[in-house]
């Protein structure tokens, strides 16, 4: 029998963290309202969006990672919390109107961000005695320090030049620390505090959809397609936690983590664009067929993501490819049957089905694979 491995408790101050953090997260959605209805004006508010919330679930990410491996819910951990939190919220609500605006602002509020952890990083490299320690926290250090520096610089650049510098400095800590897994690895993370985090952080996300479709909800908007609406994303949150609580063993010692952290980003942008697309889909003046695409962008990011994490799942449950298959089919009949119809009801009924029926597929084969 596998031995059981210790699970970190998960602090209060860092599910207030994660709180705020959903909160950044679902603002950003605000950025797809800002288009104007042609190719290029939709394009660069998807990118504009892509990089935003990189920044925020990066941010995120290394700095959960580090309370992984040495967080202490010290006095000094929660007064650093506290911090982050205060500017999180300014960052929040500080990307309104043209980029032109707020990109200052907001990559300022970024770097003091970023500076939070080059400070957490260094103090454990000067205070620790374990060389393996000493080696993980100069090299997130170092990837900080550089997003640091380099987001800084950007911010006060003019903006063509500005904003190039500020992204290689998100791209720099967004795809260095899965290139240096054989030194993340030297002190692994503790796997179910991670699962955990990231679980929660997910679950605060699904909230926030149901905040954005509270407007189906109203005395004057209830209807059958309102309980429709609703059921998309219980779906939707029925099949993550299926995922999560039954497929995933967490019983696992020597991880990086890092295939689990990054697949994350797939499911959390997925879940932000249904979201958006869930409100953009009852608003007549947003075109029928863009709002549908996002739709099924979406829920095909968040498959996606469910997916890539069956390398952590129970021997038992390693991933069917016919359910693969299945899952990917009946996406596809989804998202062609409500573009063929364009249609507010067929929309949501045709969508409404098919997260049902996914969420059934993937709890039947648990079921069944786990009564072998």
């Amino acid at each position: 029998m596998a031995e059981k491995i210790f699970k970190k408790k998960v602090e209060l101050p860092e599910l207030f963290y994660d709180l705020v953090f959903a909160y950044a997260i679902s603002q950003t959605t605000d950025l797809l309202y800002h288009f104007k209805g042609n190719l290029a004006s939709v394009a660069e508010a998807f990118i504009i969006f892509s990089v935003v919330m990189v920044v925020f679930i990066n941010t995120w990410m290394i700095k959960s990672v580090f309370i992984n491996r040495y967080g202490k819910n010290s006095i000094a951990d929660i007064i650093l919390f506290m911090i982050d939190v205060a500017i999180l919220l300014y960052m929040s609500n500080a990307f309104k109107g043209n980029i032109q605006d707020w990109f200052q602002p907001f990559a300022i509020a970024t770097g003091l961000l970023s500076t939070v952890l080059v400070v957490q990083y260094g103090t454990v490299y000067l205070t620790s005695k374990k060389s393996a320690d000493k080696r993980i926290s100069r090299l997130m250090m170092t990837i900080t320090a550089a997003r640091t520096v380099l987001v800084f610089i950007g911010a006060f650049l003019p903006l063509k030049f500005g904003i190039p510098v500020a992204l290689i400095g998100i791209a720099i800590s967004w795809v260095l620390p899965g290139l240096f897994g054989s030194i993340l690895k030297l002190h692994a993370l503790n796997f179910p505090h991670i699962l955990e985090r990231l679980t929660l952080l997910t679950i605060i996300t699904f909230g926030e959809t149901i905040v954005g479709i509270a407007s189906y909800f109203t005395v004057e908007t209830f209807n059958f397609y309102s309980i429709l609406i609703f059921t998309i994303v219980g779906a939707l949150f029925m099949t993550y936690i299926t995922q999560m609580d039954h497929y995933i063993d967490e019983n696992r010692s020597d991880e990086t983590g890092i295939r689990l952290i990054y697949v994350h980003y797939f499911i959390l942008f997925g879940i932000s664009l249904v979201t958006v697309s869930l409100e953009f889909i009852g608003e007549s003046h947003i075109p029928k067929n863009f709002a549908i695409l996002s739709l099924y962008l979406g829920l095909s990011l968040f498959y996606l993501g469910l997916f890539l994490t069956s390398p952590y799942n129970k021997k038992q449950l390693n991933s069917d490819k016919q359910v693969i298959v299945f899952f990917t089919i009946s996406t596809i009949i989804g998202l062609l049957v409500s573009l063929m119809f364009n249609q507010f009801s067929v929309v949501v009924i045709t969508t409404a089905l098919i997260a049902i029926i996914n969420s059934i597929v993937y709890v039947r084969y648990m079921i069944i694979k786990t009564r072998l």
